[in-house]
């Protein structure tokens, strides 16, 4: 990273080597697609190169930052191509659970319990996600949200339910609950 960081290409060439069979998985994972993987990684790695030299080592460990580039990039795409597939999402209710495209840097500055919710909020099913961020985010009843998404009454207030309790859980298991 330190190399990248002076503009090594040699050093960025290893970096790369070492680490983007790993972030490309994690971008494929979250995507399902390979050609948007494949996007991400590039998109992400432009950026590592980029910011390179923003990178603090005192913070996290250089792979942790660069997966945190990467996941970022993927659920911004996620939200992009959700979002051109269907009008029926309110793309700001994702937006308001956390910024999932934040950062690094401005996701350290979160409070520890803020950044510990934005995290747990990410191993949701993105439907999930959003219905608890047009309820308790943006405030609307659960009538509401089973208009706005068009879903049944009774699915919302089950996925409510559901998440409310591995959100508890994954609070509990990190302390922050």
């Amino acid at each position: 990273m330190h190399g990248a960081a002076h503009r090594d290409r040699t050093a960025f060439r290893s970096l790369y080597d070492a680490s983007s069979p790993k972030l490309y998985g994690l971008a494929l994972r979250i995507l399902g697609r390979r050609e948007l993987a494949e996007e991400v990684l590039q998109e992400s790695f432009v950026a590592i190169w980029h910011h390179a030299v923003d990178y603090e080592s005192a913070l996290s460990a250089p792979m942790t930052w660069m997966t945190t580039i990467v996941r970022n990039r993927a659920f911004d795409v996620l939200r992009r191509t959700r979002n051109d597939d269907t009008d029926t999402i309110d793309g700001a209710a994702l937006e308001s659970i956390a910024d999932l495209a934040a950062t690094p840097a401005e996701r350290l500055q979160m409070s520890r319990e803020a950044q510990a919710l934005a995290d747990c909020m990410a191993t949701l099913e993105e439907r999930h996600r959003e219905v608890i961020g047009m309820a308790f985010f943006h405030d609307l009843s659960h009538s509401d949200v089973a208009d706005k998404l068009t879903l049944p009454l009774g699915t919302v207030k089950t996925w409510i339910r559901r998440s409310l309790a591995r959100l508890h859980s994954c609070l509990s298991a990190r302390g922050a609950a």
